[in-house]
């Protein structure tokens, strides 16, 4: 592998992220709180599934208990 000298490396890097697309403020709140929304929703779905398993099990050890 050809080693690059420090300069050159920096040049190189200046140039990638100067072709970067970066977001605007607006694209990351949308995004932050559709983040934030799929998280309370999958937190509720999880408590629903844990609740009604719950339930399934307490109603079959009360048949034999």
């Amino acid at each position: 592998m050809a080693r690059t000298n420090p300069l050159q490396f920096i040049q190189q890097v200046r140039s990638e992220v100067a072709k970067v697309v970066w977001p605007t403020r607006r694209e990351v709140l949308l995004t932050t709180v559709m983040v934030f929304i799929m998280a309370a929703l999958t937190a509720v779905f999880f408590a629903l599934v844990d609740l009604g398993i719950r339930s399934g099990l307490q109603g079959i050890l009360a048949l034999f208990g």
